[in-house]
């Protein structure tokens, strides 16, 4: 979320720009900011009050300058009452970074615990694992802030934008394309990295309490935020059309459950509109969505410069004072910027927003300071106050990486069981690829300096003795390629792996690709390394967006296909171990891989659902109409799984109460509103489903098992099959076990009207799992 460039003309005044510069060079103290240590008679210390009750005093003494200047992501100190400066720009997004403008890896701490990249983890469909990942991630925060490298602790993560286009370059920040995999991941990360309280206005509510937070998470991009920079097009100015029924099943509910599951205690508007309107000046989207509709407890912010470009990029605005109004009024708290607290003042005086706008958004910037416990005194007198620089980069978090990046690995091909490879056969193995030899190519963006440094190469050197290294080509963009040398390598030793994909050069935020094939040459030098090799070769993309690899999945020379994402510090060891089988694969796709074909469809079409009339080919697993490359939960395993769908409901049917139920306008069949049959009734009506899966051997492993509904139709705009849960569970060798999904049928078997409301179709369902399928029935 960088600041404008020079390019959208939206400077910063000179003095604020050195501001800027010499707070990223403070010196640090020992300790971290915090007010309230010594006995005051403010009730705004008084740890017995509720947060609302010492909210408002501590507003109350205020001046409306010192009022201003809380608006912007860098927060003055306020002397006189002893409050401190404080900083809201925080980056962790898969591990603490230093992107941001809050934390400071430079002196007692200088790395941190590098997780796999997002669509990686995702790939394990293990909500378990991802919430100790946001555990992990939260102490390590804290810690980075009890040693006094920090000046903030609200961490403007998780991106959970549904990953519309696989030509994203953001895309590898998400949970991946599937709105039910990311609502859940958004819930998990989130309770993991705030600590797992809730209460929101007990009283003694700051850290350690029972609803203090460890750290503040930051759900973003609200909302139908995926596109950066395509074909001209930017998302500063980006006008993103959505229909309700998209917007209802697609874009929102991953918020929707961040919100009310994992309750978030931030949430970022985006820079782009939503018909018309920019997010971040949306009070349908801000208050009446997110706080009414939704119970949103926190803070909003806006991405960095959004409200600048309101008027400048967007022209929404026909001036300054109107831009900081129409967000102040939207519901908007602070500008990561500083317009807001340029023009407040202003718009104060022309009358454009009055002093309770700004209270009003003071009232959620210092809730959230007071959640986080600094406003009770020294933090070391809290309970997580006493986090110290020693839990971070533990062996345990290292080990959890480790863990993260082999459950996320997904074997895409393994012709005639090539892998895995024995140590005890492999003389010499041979390495080609640009993304073979360096530690940033395989942590994505985002990342901060991770804790360890070793490249897949290094890890293989330490498998095989007689391994020998070619890069084949000078970078991933692959221009040219050193063929002759590679060729020669692959001729000369048993085995072969190539590491190839993309980098941040290829995709990045303000970088969307136009093409979805390698980039330059890598499919030419694949391709003749393959023929040289004496063996098929082994290829290991190292990506986050999907890759159309047509040629390498149809290529014999080519045995076995690895997709290792971004997989973070732990990647080169999981990599090795997976290839050796040191770790049975069972990561799934969680984004469909187009062919190069798609790219003919604009990126700038928001619409999910294919259009037949026009061609339109549909987006994602649910509603595209092409044959994909690999498609939406693919993956192999060195195991063989079976299932069986051992009970369902009361033998399949699910009965409604007439009562309760109001029959929608339908004439292809009944339907009944979810809201008209009510919250009661549907929870009632909930039901288990259970699986047996079977390991049919050779080896342990862990496995996703995902399942997924269809209907008996696709008209109406329903999908054609959406996922509606998943488990992740480890199986030894020849064993089962019974895995048991529990549904609500208003929830998990409903379809969205064109309107944006949901309806529950009475008649027949299917509940899928691999090639088994079960009917449901929906009785009135």
């Amino acid at each position: 979320m960088s600041l404008l460039k020079e390019k959208h003309s939206l400077f910063l005044p000179l003095i604020l720009n050195v501001l800027y510069f010499l707070a990223s060079f403070s010196v640090q103290s020992a300790q971290p900011p915090f007010s309230c240590d010594s006995p005051q008679n403010y009730n705004f210390c008084n740890t017995k009050l509720s947060i609302e009750q010492r909210v408002g005093d501590l507003i109350s003494k205020l001046t409306l300058d010192e009022k201003i200047s809380q608006l912007g992501d860098i927060a003055p100190a306020i002397p006189r009452l002893g409050v401190p400066a404080y900083k809201w720009w925080s980056e962790s997004l898969h591990g603490v970074s230093n992107v941001g403008r809050g934390i400071y890896l430079n002196s007692t701490i200088r790395s941190a615990t590098s997780f796999p990249q997002v669509i990686l983890s995702a790939a394990s469909f293990n909500p378990g694992l991802w919430y100790r990942i946001g555990q992990a991630i939260g102490t390590e925060a804290r810690a980075v802030y009890n040693a006094g490298q920090a000046e903030g602790l609200t961490f403007w993560s998780p991106n959970i934008n549904v990953f519309r286009d696989p030509r994203w370059g953001r895309g590898q920040e998400t949970p991946g394309e599937d709105p039910a995999t990311a609502s859940k991941y958004a819930v998990s990360y989130v309770r993991g990295l705030q600590g797992d309280s809730f209460n929101k206005t007990g009283a003694g509510a700051g850290a350690g309490g029972p609803s203090g937070l460890m750290v503040s998470a930051c759900c973003k991009h609200f909302t139908a935020y995926d596109l950066d920079k395509w074909n001209k097009i930017e998302r500063y100015t980006f006008d993103a059309k959505v229909t309700a029924q998209d917007l209802e099943d697609t874009y929102q509910p991953p918020f929707k459950s961040c919100v009310q599951e994992g309750h978030a205690s931030g949430i970022m508007c985006s820079y782009n509109r939503v018909n018309g309107v920019p997010t971040c000046a949306d009070y349908n989207l801000l208050s009446k969505t997110a706080r009414s509709s939704w119970g949103f407890y926190g803070y909003i912010v806006s991405d960095c410069d959004a409200v600048s470009i309101i008027y400048d990029a967007q022209g929404y605005a026909k001036t300054p004072e109107d831009a900081v109004a129409y967000v102040l009024k939207a519901g908007m708290d602070v500008n990561c910027g500083t317009y807001v607290q340029r023009y407040a003042g202003s718009a104060i005086q022309q009358k454009k927003i009055t002093e309770g706008d700004i209270n009003r958004a003071l009232q959620n910037l210092f809730s959230i300071r007071m959640r986080l416990g600094l406003f009770n005194g020294n933090p070391k007198n809290l309970v997580y106050g006493n986090i110290a620089p020693k839990e971070v980069c533990t062996q345990d978090h290292q080990n959890l990486a480790l863990e993260a990046a082999r459950e996320g690995i997904v074997l895409l091909k393994n012709s005639n069981n090539l892998l895995p490879l024995s140590k005890s056969k492999v003389a010499s193995l041979g390495v080609i690829g640009p993304n073979a030899n360096n530690v940033t190519k395989i942590l994505g963006n985002y990342a901060g300096p991770p804790c360890k440094h070793i490249t897949p190469l290094q890890v293989l050197q330490s498998y095989v003795k007689g391994t020998k290294y070619v890069p084949g080509c000078d970078s991933v963009a692959c221009p040219s390629s050193s063929t002759s040398q590679a060729v020669q390598l692959a001729s000369s030793v048993d085995y072969v792996i190539m590491f190839m994909g993309l980098d941040e050069t290829q995709e990045k935020e303000e970088l969307d690709r136009e093409n979805l094939v390698l980039p330059g040459m890598q499919e030419s030098l694949i391709t003749s390394v393959a023929k040289a090799a004496k063996k098929p070769i082994i290829l290991v993309l190292v990506c986050g967006g999907p890759v159309d690899v047509t040629f390498a999945k149809l290529d014999s020379k080519i045995g076995a296909i690895v997709w290792a994402g971004y997989p973070g510090e732990a990647g080169g060891s999981a990599i090795a171990e997976v290839i050796f089988g040191e770790h049975n694969p069972g990561g799934r796709l969680p984004v469909t891989w187009y062919p190069q074909e798609f790219t003919k469809v604009p990126m700038t079409d928001m619409r999910m659902r294919a259009d037949p009339a026009t061609g339109y080919p549909g987006r994602t697993y649910r509603f595209y109409t092409g044959t994909p490359v690999f498609k939406f939960g693919y993956g192999l395993s060195y195991s063989k799984f079976s299932y069986e769908f051992l009970s369902v409901a009361a033998e399949g049917s699910v009965y409604l109460n007439k009562s309760v139920n109001v029959q929608a306008v339908s004439k292809t069949s009944t339907s009944y509103d979810t809201v008209k049959i009510g919250s009661k009734a549907c929870k009632n009506l909930k039901f288990s489903a259970v699986v047996g899966v079977k390991n049919h051997g050779p080896m342990a492993g862990r496995h996703p098992v995902l399942l997924f509904k269809r209907s008996s139709s696709v008209s109406q705009g329903r999908p054609k099959e959406q996922l509606v849960r998943f488990k992740s569970v480890y199986l030894d060798a020849g064993k089962g076990a019974n895995v048991e999904f529990v549904l609500n049928p208003c929830k998990h078997l409903s379809r969205t009207e064109v309107d944006g409301s949901k309806v529950l179709d009475e008649g027949s369902h299917f509940l899928v799992v691999g090639e088994k399928e079960y009917e449901v029935k929906i009785m009135a």
